[in-house]
């Protein structure tokens, strides 16, 4: 399916259908940037204020205790058409960088189910995120009744199967020292709604604002 005909079939395809598609294809390793200190924060900060939207997502320890509170986020990830930045928010320096990059205004920052990130942001960060753009919110004001998600923003717009793995996403994202598979990842969620968004803002129909 292709944007020209979102107006005209507006159901999200089911599990097995998405399975049957080609695989989307992510970023490799050679364009994911580790950020964990001030200077790598800084000369990420320079790379990404020159694009004028970014794909956004943030990965947090997951909690299975009842009543446990998560201490996240504890990645940040930001996406251009080309790269992806996996920072890491351990450092108070790099911390402080990146609070001030989702504080910059005048850049879009696009994803999926953003509400929880951006209470956790708020919290840990001390910045409300300006420019969000949920991009559910984009799909519902074209028709689409049920949250799309990554998975299913990539199969309607690219016909292309959006892979995630499940061992990555419930991994431990507070570890000083990330696998190359948590930043596969982490890297392409950001990456695949920075794809959804520009997609979305290249169709004739309105980006909301």
């Amino acid at each position: 399916m292709t944007i020209a005909d979102m107006h005209t079939s507006l159901s999200t395809p089911d599990k097995e259908a998405i399975a049957l598609l080609p695989p989307f294809e992510r970023l490799g390793l050679d364009r994911i940037h580790l950020v964990n200190t001030a200077s790598q924060a800084l000369h990420a900060r320079d790379q990404l204020l020159q694009a004028p939207a970014w794909g956004f997502d943030t990965e947090s320890k997951p909690t299975f205790k009842v009543g446990e509170v998560s201490d996240g986020p504890h990645i940040l990830q930001l996406a251009t058409a080309s790269h992806a930045w996996v920072i890491q928010l351990h450092d108070l320096e790099c911390r402080a960088i990146a609070a001030g990059l989702l504080a910059q205004s005048g850049i879009v920052k696009a994803g999926f189910g953003l509400g929880d990130d951006r209470k956790r942001i708020i919290h840990k960060l001390g910045v409300d995120p300006a420019d969000m753009l949920e991009l559910n919110t984009v799909f519902r004001e074209r028709g689409y009744r049920k949250d799309m998600g990554v998975k299913g923003a990539v199969a309607v717009l690219f016909n292309q199967r959006f892979i995630k793995s499940k061992k990555a996403a419930t991994s431990n994202w507070a570890n000083e020292q990330l696998t190359e598979a948590q930043l596969i990842y982490a890297a392409n969620d950001a990456f695949a709604a920075f794809r959804v968004w520009q997609a979305l803002s290249a169709s004739p129909t309105a980006m909301p604002r």
